[in-house]
Protein backbone atom coordinates (compact mmCIF):
# COMPACT_ATOMS: atom_id res chain seq x y z
CA UNK A 1 0.00 0.00 0.00
CA UNK A 2 3.00 2.42 0.73
CA UNK A 3 4.47 1.75 -2.25
CA UNK A 4 1.41 2.70 -4.38
CA UNK A 5 0.87 5.87 -2.64
CA UNK A 6 4.37 6.34 -2.97
CA UNK A 7 3.84 5.43 -7.07
CA UNK A 8 0.73 7.75 -6.98
CA UNK A 9 2.91 10.88 -5.42
CA UNK A 10 5.34 10.61 -7.58
CA UNK A 11 3.08 10.38 -10.62
CA UNK A 12 1.44 13.16 -9.45
CA UNK A 13 4.65 15.56 -8.35
CA UNK A 14 5.54 14.82 -12.46
CA UNK A 15 2.48 16.12 -13.68
CA UNK A 16 3.02 18.90 -11.51
CA UNK A 17 6.45 19.51 -13.38
CA UNK A 18 5.29 18.89 -17.01
CA UNK A 19 2.68 21.49 -16.15
CA UNK A 20 5.18 24.13 -14.43
CA UNK A 21 5.30 26.41 -17.28
CA UNK A 22 1.51 27.20 -17.15
CA UNK A 23 1.53 28.03 -13.30
CA UNK A 24 4.55 30.74 -14.12
CA UNK A 25 2.45 33.81 -12.78
CA UNK A 26 4.15 37.02 -13.00
CA UNK A 27 5.55 38.37 -9.43
CA UNK A 28 3.67 40.79 -7.94
CA UNK A 29 5.34 44.35 -7.12
CA UNK A 30 7.81 43.90 -4.13
CA UNK A 31 6.68 46.64 -1.64
CA UNK A 32 9.92 46.29 0.56
CA UNK A 33 13.90 46.34 1.00
CA UNK A 34 15.91 43.69 -0.63
CA UNK A 35 19.69 42.97 -0.37
CA UNK A 36 21.76 41.04 -2.21
CA UNK A 37 24.65 41.21 -0.48
CA UNK A 38 28.67 39.26 -0.98
CA UNK A 39 28.41 38.83 -4.81
CA UNK A 40 30.79 40.84 -7.56
CA UNK A 41 28.77 43.20 -8.90
CA UNK A 42 29.41 44.38 -12.87
CA UNK A 43 27.67 47.64 -12.61
CA UNK A 44 27.12 47.98 -16.62
CA UNK A 45 29.12 51.29 -16.88
CA UNK A 46 32.39 49.69 -16.44
CA UNK A 47 33.03 49.49 -13.32
CA UNK A 48 33.21 45.98 -10.76
CA UNK A 49 32.68 45.79 -7.21
CA UNK A 50 34.29 43.14 -5.55
CA UNK A 51 32.16 41.47 -2.14
CA UNK A 52 29.47 44.46 -2.50
CA UNK A 53 26.05 44.67 -1.82
CA UNK A 54 22.83 46.17 -4.18
CA UNK A 55 19.97 47.95 -1.34
CA UNK A 56 16.85 47.57 -2.72
CA UNK A 57 13.74 49.74 -1.54
CA UNK A 58 10.13 49.29 -3.13
CA UNK A 59 11.66 48.22 -6.63
CA UNK A 60 14.90 50.96 -6.56
CA UNK A 61 18.24 50.39 -6.46
CA UNK A 62 19.19 52.75 -3.60
CA UNK A 63 22.79 51.90 -2.87
CA UNK A 64 25.04 50.01 -4.03
CA UNK A 65 28.75 49.33 -2.53
CA UNK A 66 30.65 47.66 0.42
CA UNK A 67 29.90 47.94 4.02
CA UNK A 68 26.38 48.23 3.60
CA UNK A 69 24.45 46.11 6.45
CA UNK A 70 21.17 44.57 5.72
CA UNK A 71 18.15 46.06 7.66
CA UNK A 72 16.42 44.07 10.05
CA UNK A 73 13.39 41.93 8.56
CA UNK A 74 14.44 42.49 5.08
CA UNK A 75 14.64 39.95 2.36
CA UNK A 76 17.98 39.15 1.52
CA UNK A 77 19.94 37.18 -1.23
CA UNK A 78 23.50 35.91 -0.55
CA UNK A 79 25.78 36.36 -3.22
CA UNK A 80 28.51 34.77 -2.17
CA UNK A 81 30.99 33.56 -4.82
CA UNK A 82 28.31 34.60 -7.57
CA UNK A 83 28.61 37.28 -10.09
CA UNK A 84 25.46 40.24 -10.22
CA UNK A 85 24.61 41.89 -13.32
CA UNK A 86 22.19 44.49 -14.44
CA UNK A 87 19.39 42.67 -16.58
CA UNK A 88 20.30 41.97 -20.26
CA UNK A 89 18.57 44.09 -23.22
CA UNK A 90 17.45 42.27 -26.40
CA UNK A 91 17.19 45.40 -28.32
CA UNK A 92 15.27 44.51 -31.53
CA UNK A 93 13.14 41.50 -31.74
CA UNK A 94 10.31 39.31 -33.04
CA UNK A 95 9.75 38.26 -29.18
CA UNK A 96 6.09 37.94 -28.17
CA UNK A 97 4.63 38.66 -32.20
CA UNK A 98 6.43 35.14 -33.83
CA UNK A 99 5.91 32.35 -31.64
CA UNK A 100 7.28 29.20 -34.40
CA UNK A 101 9.59 30.40 -36.75
CA UNK A 102 9.00 29.61 -40.11
CA UNK A 103 5.75 27.84 -39.26
CA UNK A 104 2.12 28.17 -37.55
CA UNK A 105 0.83 31.45 -39.46
CA UNK A 106 -1.61 31.56 -36.46
CA UNK A 107 0.96 32.17 -34.59
CA UNK A 108 3.00 35.16 -36.26
CA UNK A 109 1.82 38.59 -35.86
CA UNK A 110 5.24 40.08 -36.63
CA UNK A 111 4.68 41.43 -40.61
CA UNK A 112 1.55 43.85 -41.55
CA UNK A 113 0.12 44.31 -45.39
CA UNK A 114 1.20 47.08 -47.39
CA UNK A 115 4.62 49.20 -47.70
CA UNK A 116 4.40 52.37 -44.92
CA UNK A 117 2.95 51.27 -41.81
CA UNK A 118 4.11 53.89 -39.37
CA UNK A 119 0.64 53.71 -37.59
CA UNK A 120 1.46 49.60 -36.93
CA UNK A 121 1.83 49.49 -32.86
CA UNK A 122 3.81 46.38 -32.11
CA UNK A 123 2.85 46.62 -28.36
CA UNK A 124 -0.87 46.02 -28.69
CA UNK A 125 0.20 42.54 -30.35
CA UNK A 126 2.75 41.62 -28.19
CA UNK A 127 2.02 38.03 -26.65
CA UNK A 128 2.87 37.90 -23.08
CA UNK A 129 2.02 34.17 -22.72
CA UNK A 130 4.62 33.46 -25.23
CA UNK A 131 6.74 30.63 -24.18
CA UNK A 132 10.11 32.03 -25.58
CA UNK A 133 10.15 34.43 -22.65
CA UNK A 134 10.97 32.39 -19.98
CA UNK A 135 13.72 30.87 -21.47
CA UNK A 136 15.03 34.22 -22.24
CA UNK A 137 14.59 35.04 -18.80
CA UNK A 138 16.48 31.70 -17.29
CA UNK A 139 19.36 33.31 -19.43
CA UNK A 140 19.61 36.82 -17.89
CA UNK A 141 17.39 38.69 -20.71
CA UNK A 142 14.95 41.07 -18.91
CA UNK A 143 13.90 43.48 -21.47
CA UNK A 144 13.24 43.38 -25.00
CA UNK A 145 11.92 46.13 -27.45
CA UNK A 146 10.07 44.30 -29.36
CA UNK A 147 9.86 45.36 -32.97
CA UNK A 148 7.75 45.04 -35.98
CA UNK A 149 8.58 43.73 -39.76
CA UNK A 150 7.39 43.93 -43.53
CA UNK A 151 7.23 46.79 -45.87
CA UNK A 152 9.53 49.85 -45.97
CA UNK A 153 8.16 51.87 -42.90
CA UNK A 154 7.42 48.98 -40.35
CA UNK A 155 5.98 50.87 -37.69
CA UNK A 156 6.67 51.13 -34.09
CA UNK A 157 8.72 49.46 -31.37
CA UNK A 158 7.64 49.51 -27.32
CA UNK A 159 10.46 48.54 -24.53
CA UNK A 160 8.71 45.29 -22.47
CA UNK A 161 10.03 44.35 -19.32
CA UNK A 162 9.43 40.13 -19.55
CA UNK A 163 6.88 39.32 -16.63
CA UNK A 164 3.37 40.81 -17.11
CA UNK A 165 -0.30 39.36 -17.53
CA UNK A 166 -0.89 41.97 -20.57
CA UNK A 167 0.85 44.14 -22.84
CA UNK A 168 -0.30 47.17 -20.86
CA UNK A 169 1.46 45.86 -17.92
CA UNK A 170 4.76 44.63 -19.78
CA UNK A 171 5.24 48.58 -21.35
CA UNK A 172 8.58 50.02 -19.86
CA UNK A 173 8.59 52.83 -22.93
CA UNK A 174 5.79 52.40 -25.53
CA UNK A 175 6.65 54.00 -28.85
CA UNK A 176 9.69 55.10 -28.63
CA UNK A 177 10.92 54.17 -32.17
CA UNK A 178 10.01 54.14 -35.82
CA UNK A 179 11.34 51.06 -38.24
CA UNK A 180 12.41 51.59 -41.93
CA UNK A 181 13.87 49.29 -43.78
CA UNK A 182 16.45 50.35 -46.18
CA UNK A 183 16.12 49.35 -50.12
CA UNK A 184 19.36 47.08 -51.15
CA UNK A 185 21.57 48.56 -53.47
CA UNK A 186 23.47 45.55 -54.31
CA UNK A 187 22.81 41.93 -56.06
CA UNK A 188 24.57 39.75 -53.85
CA UNK A 189 23.53 36.43 -54.85
CA UNK A 190 22.33 34.92 -51.85
CA UNK A 191 24.14 36.82 -49.54
CA UNK A 192 23.12 39.24 -47.12
CA UNK A 193 21.73 42.38 -48.22
CA UNK A 194 19.70 41.25 -51.17
CA UNK A 195 20.10 38.31 -53.69
CA UNK A 196 19.31 36.78 -56.96
CA UNK A 197 20.65 37.06 -60.74
CA UNK A 198 20.26 40.26 -62.62
CA UNK A 199 17.69 39.82 -64.96
CA UNK A 200 16.03 36.39 -63.44
CA UNK A 201 17.51 32.96 -62.38
CA UNK A 202 18.45 30.61 -64.95
CA UNK A 203 15.49 29.41 -66.65
CA UNK A 204 13.00 31.75 -65.05
CA UNK A 205 13.62 35.72 -66.96
CA UNK A 206 12.34 38.24 -64.68
CA UNK A 207 11.87 35.89 -61.36
CA UNK A 208 15.67 37.39 -59.95
CA UNK A 209 16.84 40.58 -58.27
CA UNK A 210 16.39 43.43 -60.49
CA UNK A 211 19.07 44.67 -63.03
CA UNK A 212 19.77 47.70 -61.56
CA UNK A 213 19.25 47.78 -58.06
CA UNK A 214 21.27 50.72 -57.33
CA UNK A 215 18.29 52.97 -59.45
CA UNK A 216 15.56 50.81 -58.12
CA UNK A 217 16.84 51.74 -54.38
CA UNK A 218 17.55 55.57 -55.20
CA UNK A 219 13.62 55.47 -56.59
CA UNK A 220 12.65 54.26 -53.41
CA UNK A 221 14.40 56.61 -51.36
CA UNK A 222 13.11 59.76 -52.67
CA UNK A 223 9.88 57.77 -51.99
CA UNK A 224 10.01 58.03 -48.36
CA UNK A 225 11.93 61.57 -48.27
CA UNK A 226 8.77 62.65 -49.49
CA UNK A 227 7.02 60.94 -47.35
CA UNK A 228 9.01 62.33 -44.46
CA UNK A 229 8.67 65.82 -46.18
CA UNK A 230 4.52 65.19 -45.91
CA UNK A 231 5.17 64.15 -42.35
CA UNK A 232 7.12 67.33 -41.38
CA UNK A 233 4.60 69.79 -42.80
CA UNK A 234 2.06 67.99 -40.81
CA UNK A 235 3.77 68.05 -37.56
CA UNK A 236 4.07 71.72 -38.53
CA UNK A 237 0.65 72.40 -38.82
CA UNK A 238 -1.02 73.88 -35.78
CA UNK A 239 -4.47 71.81 -36.16
CA UNK A 240 -5.43 69.55 -38.93
CA UNK A 241 -8.74 69.70 -40.91
CA UNK A 242 -8.43 65.73 -40.79
CA UNK A 243 -5.89 63.07 -38.81
CA UNK A 244 -3.74 61.35 -41.11
CA UNK A 245 -2.95 58.20 -39.00
CA UNK A 246 0.78 57.54 -41.26
CA UNK A 247 1.62 61.16 -40.83
CA UNK A 248 0.70 61.90 -37.39
CA UNK A 249 2.40 58.27 -35.98
CA UNK A 250 5.79 59.85 -37.16
CA UNK A 251 5.67 63.26 -35.08
CA UNK A 252 7.75 62.19 -32.73
CA UNK A 253 10.94 61.76 -35.22
CA UNK A 254 10.55 65.59 -35.66
CA UNK A 255 11.05 66.74 -31.87
CA UNK A 256 13.25 63.49 -30.97
CA UNK A 257 10.49 61.97 -28.55
CA UNK A 258 11.19 58.85 -30.95
CA UNK A 259 14.50 57.47 -32.94
CA UNK A 260 14.71 56.45 -36.56
CA UNK A 261 15.35 52.73 -36.50
CA UNK A 262 16.97 52.10 -39.91
CA UNK A 263 17.43 48.45 -41.09
CA UNK A 264 20.52 48.21 -43.72
CA UNK A 265 24.11 46.07 -43.56
CA UNK A 266 25.26 48.04 -46.69
CA UNK A 267 27.73 50.91 -46.80
CA UNK A 268 24.88 52.88 -49.25
CA UNK A 269 22.08 52.15 -46.78
CA UNK A 270 24.15 53.53 -44.35
CA UNK A 271 25.06 56.81 -45.77
CA UNK A 272 21.60 57.33 -47.00
CA UNK A 273 20.15 56.74 -43.22
CA UNK A 274 23.02 59.68 -42.30
CA UNK A 275 21.39 61.83 -45.12
CA UNK A 276 17.97 61.43 -43.75
CA UNK A 277 19.15 62.46 -40.15
CA UNK A 278 20.64 65.58 -41.83
CA UNK A 279 17.91 66.80 -43.92
CA UNK A 280 15.13 65.48 -41.31
CA UNK A 281 17.37 66.56 -38.16
CA UNK A 282 16.62 62.59 -36.99
CA UNK A 283 17.78 60.61 -33.84
CA UNK A 284 18.75 57.61 -36.45
CA UNK A 285 20.13 54.50 -35.28
CA UNK A 286 21.73 51.68 -37.51
CA UNK A 287 20.07 48.04 -36.96
CA UNK A 288 21.94 45.46 -38.97
CA UNK A 289 25.22 47.11 -39.96
CA UNK A 290 27.43 44.34 -40.31
CA UNK A 291 29.64 47.02 -43.03
CA UNK A 292 29.62 49.48 -40.44
CA UNK A 293 33.10 48.95 -39.35
CA UNK A 294 34.06 49.95 -42.69
CA UNK A 295 32.71 53.86 -42.13
CA UNK A 296 32.84 53.56 -38.30
CA UNK A 297 34.67 56.99 -37.97
CA UNK A 298 31.93 58.75 -40.17
CA UNK A 299 29.12 57.05 -37.94
CA UNK A 300 30.66 58.57 -34.81
CA UNK A 301 30.92 61.93 -36.22
CA UNK A 302 27.28 61.72 -37.47
CA UNK A 303 26.40 60.70 -33.79
CA UNK A 304 25.15 57.59 -35.63
CA UNK A 305 24.35 54.12 -32.79
CA UNK A 306 24.20 50.88 -34.56
CA UNK A 307 22.80 47.28 -32.81
CA UNK A 308 24.44 44.85 -34.89
CA UNK A 309 21.43 42.32 -35.23
CA UNK A 310 23.72 38.95 -35.54
CA UNK A 311 27.25 38.11 -34.79
CA UNK A 312 27.77 34.61 -35.09
CA UNK A 313 27.00 35.17 -38.85
CA UNK A 314 29.24 34.94 -42.13
CA UNK A 315 30.85 37.67 -43.18
CA UNK A 316 28.74 40.09 -45.79
CA UNK A 317 31.12 40.15 -48.56
CA UNK A 318 33.85 37.61 -49.35
CA UNK A 319 36.45 39.66 -49.46
CA UNK A 320 35.55 40.55 -45.86
CA UNK A 321 37.77 38.68 -43.76
CA UNK A 322 36.00 35.37 -42.06
CA UNK A 323 35.80 35.93 -38.90
CA UNK A 324 34.68 39.71 -39.55
CA UNK A 325 31.38 39.34 -37.55
CA UNK A 326 32.95 38.63 -34.57
CA UNK A 327 35.66 41.52 -35.08
CA UNK A 328 33.32 44.23 -35.72
CA UNK A 329 32.35 45.29 -31.96
CA UNK A 330 36.13 46.19 -31.34
CA UNK A 331 36.12 48.28 -34.26
CA UNK A 332 33.10 50.51 -33.44
CA UNK A 333 34.01 50.56 -29.64
CA UNK A 334 37.65 52.06 -31.15
CA UNK A 335 35.90 54.72 -33.26
CA UNK A 336 33.72 55.88 -30.44
CA UNK A 337 30.77 54.60 -31.96
CA UNK A 338 27.77 53.99 -29.69
CA UNK A 339 26.52 50.27 -30.42
CA UNK A 340 25.04 47.51 -28.79
CA UNK A 341 24.50 43.78 -29.69
CA UNK A 342 21.19 41.45 -30.54
CA UNK A 343 20.82 38.27 -31.53
CA UNK A 344 18.24 37.13 -33.81
CA UNK A 345 18.86 33.67 -34.46
CA UNK A 346 15.15 31.85 -35.51
CA UNK A 347 16.76 28.35 -34.08
CA UNK A 348 18.24 29.39 -31.39
CA UNK A 349 15.17 32.24 -30.45
CA UNK A 350 17.42 34.88 -29.10
CA UNK A 351 18.67 32.99 -25.66
CA UNK A 352 22.23 33.64 -26.76
CA UNK A 353 22.65 36.96 -26.18
CA UNK A 354 25.10 37.35 -23.47
CA UNK A 355 27.44 34.81 -25.51
CA UNK A 356 27.32 36.70 -28.44
CA UNK A 357 28.84 39.07 -26.01
CA UNK A 358 31.81 36.81 -24.99
CA UNK A 359 32.66 36.44 -28.30
CA UNK A 360 33.13 39.55 -29.01
CA UNK A 361 34.85 39.68 -25.38
CA UNK A 362 37.16 37.45 -27.54
CA UNK A 363 37.95 39.77 -30.47
CA UNK A 364 38.57 42.54 -28.92
CA UNK A 365 36.55 44.12 -26.51
CA UNK A 366 37.15 43.81 -22.48
CA UNK A 367 34.58 41.65 -20.41
CA UNK A 368 33.45 44.83 -19.09
CA UNK A 369 32.88 46.67 -22.56
CA UNK A 370 31.26 43.53 -23.70
CA UNK A 371 28.48 43.76 -21.12
CA UNK A 372 27.84 47.01 -21.54
CA UNK A 373 27.13 46.25 -25.22
CA UNK A 374 23.99 44.32 -23.84
CA UNK A 375 22.98 46.36 -21.36
CA UNK A 376 23.86 50.22 -20.48
CA UNK A 377 24.58 50.58 -24.46
CA UNK A 378 21.34 49.07 -25.48
CA UNK A 379 19.69 51.25 -22.23
CA UNK A 380 20.63 54.60 -24.08
CA UNK A 381 20.19 53.56 -27.57
CA UNK A 382 16.35 52.93 -26.58
CA UNK A 383 16.14 55.88 -24.67
CA UNK A 384 15.67 54.31 -21.43
CA UNK A 385 19.29 54.14 -19.39
CA UNK A 386 17.04 56.88 -16.90
CA UNK A 387 15.60 54.14 -15.75
CA UNK A 388 17.78 50.71 -16.19
CA UNK A 389 20.87 49.25 -18.13
CA UNK A 390 23.14 49.61 -15.10
CA UNK A 391 23.27 48.67 -11.11
CA UNK A 392 22.95 52.53 -9.71
CA UNK A 393 20.94 54.58 -7.30
CA UNK A 394 17.57 55.58 -8.79
CA UNK A 395 17.26 52.98 -11.62
CA UNK A 396 15.22 50.39 -11.28
CA UNK A 397 16.60 46.91 -9.01
CA UNK A 398 16.54 44.69 -12.79
CA UNK A 399 19.09 42.49 -11.59
CA UNK A 400 20.44 38.89 -12.49
CA UNK A 401 22.60 36.88 -10.16
CA UNK A 402 24.84 34.17 -11.96
CA UNK A 403 26.95 31.48 -10.70
CA UNK A 404 29.48 31.98 -13.01
CA UNK A 405 30.19 34.50 -16.11
CA UNK A 406 27.37 35.60 -17.98
CA UNK A 407 29.13 35.34 -21.06
CA UNK A 408 30.88 32.16 -20.67
CA UNK A 409 28.42 29.36 -22.22
CA UNK A 410 30.32 27.13 -19.95
CA UNK A 411 29.91 28.87 -16.21
CA UNK A 412 27.16 30.75 -16.61
CA UNK A 413 23.78 29.74 -14.11
CA UNK A 414 21.24 32.43 -13.56
CA UNK A 415 20.51 31.67 -10.05
CA UNK A 416 18.59 34.34 -9.20
CA UNK A 417 16.90 37.16 -11.45
CA UNK A 418 14.74 40.22 -10.50
CA UNK A 419 12.79 43.01 -12.64
CA UNK A 420 11.84 46.26 -10.31
CA UNK A 421 12.74 44.22 -7.49
CA UNK A 422 10.44 41.96 -7.95
CA UNK A 423 12.05 37.78 -8.01
CA UNK A 424 10.77 36.11 -10.79
CA UNK A 425 10.18 32.88 -11.50
CA UNK A 426 13.20 31.15 -13.91
CA UNK A 427 11.40 28.09 -15.02
CA UNK A 428 10.98 26.87 -18.57
CA UNK A 429 9.99 24.15 -20.82
CA UNK A 430 13.66 23.23 -21.30
CA UNK A 431 13.91 23.03 -17.19
CA UNK A 432 10.52 20.88 -17.78
CA UNK A 433 11.82 18.12 -19.96
CA UNK A 434 15.45 18.68 -18.34
CA UNK A 435 13.68 17.16 -14.79
CA UNK A 436 11.12 15.07 -17.28
CA UNK A 437 14.44 12.76 -18.88
CA UNK A 438 16.49 12.94 -15.40
CA UNK A 439 13.73 11.15 -14.19
CA UNK A 440 13.06 9.03 -17.00
CA UNK A 441 16.22 7.63 -16.59
CA UNK A 442 17.33 7.80 -12.94
CA UNK A 443 19.69 10.02 -13.18
CA UNK A 444 20.03 12.36 -9.58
Amino acid sequence: MKKIYSTIFTLSLMLGVAQAQEVVYPTPAYNGRLFITNGTVHVGNGNVLENATIEVNNGKIVNVGANINPANGAKVVDAKGKHVYPGLILPSTDLGLKEIANGVRGSNDHTEIGDLNPSVRSITAYNTDSRVINVLRANGILLASITPEGGSISGSSSVVQLDAWNWEDAAYKMDGGIHLTMPSFLNRFGRRGGGGFPGGFPGFPGAGAPADPAKQALEKVEELKSFFRQAKAYSQETAHTNVNLKLDAVKGLFDKKQKLYVHGDQVKQMLVAIDFAKEFGFDVVIVGGSESFQIADLLKANNIAVILKEEHALPAMEDDDVDQPYKTPAALQKAGVLFALNDTHDEARYRNLSYNAGTAATYGLTKEQALQAITLNAAKILGVDDRTGSLEAGKDANIVVSDGDILDMKSSNVSHAFIQGREISLDNKQKELYERYKFKYGIK
